[in-house]
């Protein structure tokens, strides 16, 4: 693999809690965003006896992550798809469980890197932003959806108080000319921003970059439909593992490992059933983040929340 090797973020840390659930012969472990392999090769070589089954919509990234795990090819299955899609992925390698699922999510470090993908706003490029090959670009949406729609993704997405505003710019200018490289865009978001908010919070343009690669990529919505499968996924003693770096995309993970290891049952009952038992419990305590030396050395680290539950059961999980 050229260029140089990015470090996976808390990496030290996924390995350690996913290394319990990988101790026995003939263990799984689903990386669902496989990105450029580097939390599964450090598993990989910790956990001797697991075997990978590595997800990714892009095939660049799986590309990349099969040279980077050409060490392991003998315990590495690698697999083009989106990570909602995990259901099908086992049920075609006849996998009825696993006994680990990692979600490392947004965008990886080879995609901001690639110029051509148009994910990065320091340089001009297309606005492509999809992760893997199919569906509408950050063009398409720019130059198709209604005010309203825009704002909206803007406000929710990229948490942009501008979002109106912005919206309504972008609206009027793509009447004279359609949008199609990033530096266009970039421009009118220094022109729509009021110069005292651009001094402030990172560049002006990073929110709507942000707000625009959710929707192409429909991130939200996978993963609403990914975590409950994953969590059906994994077996007795499993866990599931999860890198948020959204405040929504951390607010779904939060809201379905909380469902899942909660206790249904009337408070003032003197002991729970073993059928009323949760079927998960935490790993970690509420979400963890990474310390002050990682993010200095990788300031992608620096919004990272970590969540981590276990199958402590089986059953149907709801």
């Amino acid at each position: 693999m050229s260029g140089p090797r990015h470090v996976p973020v808390l990496l030290d840390r996924v390995v350690a809690l996913l290394a319990p659930a990988l101790d026995h012969p003939g263990s799984v472990l689903v990386d669902a965003t496989l990105g450029l392999g580097g939390h599964s090769e450090a598993v990989l070589e910790a956990c001797p006896q697991a075997r990978l089954v590595g997800v990714d919509r892009d095939p660049q990234a799986l590309e990349l992550a099969g040279d980077r795990l050409s060490a392991y090819a003998d315990r590495t299955t690698l697999v083009h798809a989106v990570y909602d899609r995990i259901p099908d992925v086992l049920e075609e390698l006849g996998l009825p469980r696993v006994d680990g699922v990692l979600f490392d999510l947004g965008v990886s470090s080879m995609q901001l890197d690639v110029r051509e993908r148009g994910f990065a706003y320091a340089q001009d490029a297309p606005l492509d932003m999809r992760m893997g090959d199919e569906g509408p670009t950050a063009a398409d949406v720019l130059n198709s959806y209604p005010v309203e729609d825009l704002a909206r993704i803007l406000r929710e997405y990229g948490e942009e108080k501008f979002a109106g505003r912005i919206a309504r710019r972008i609206v009027a200018a793509r009447e004279s000319e359609p949008f199609a490289t990033s530096a266009r865009l970039v421009e009118l978001l220094y022109d729509a921003i009021p110069a005292p908010a651009r001094r402030t919070g990172g560049h002006p343009a990073k929110r709507t970059f942000q707000a625009l690669r959710i929707e192409v990529n429909d991130e939200m919505q996978v993963l609403r439909r990914a975590i409950p499968a994953a969590l059906e996924a994994v077996a007795v003693g499993g866990r599931v593992v999860v890198e948020s770096y959204h405040s929504l995309e951390d607010r779904i993970v939060k809201q379905a490992f909380a469902a899942a290891t909660r206790t249904d049952v009337p408070p003032d009952l003197p002991f729970v059933p073993d059928q009323a038992q949760p079927l998960f419990r935490a790993v970690t305590r509420g979400a963890e983040k990474a310390g002050p030396p990682e993010v200095t050395d990788n300031p992608r680290a620096a919004s990272v929340r970590l969540r981590a539950v276990e199958r402590t059961r089986q059953g149907a999980h709801a």
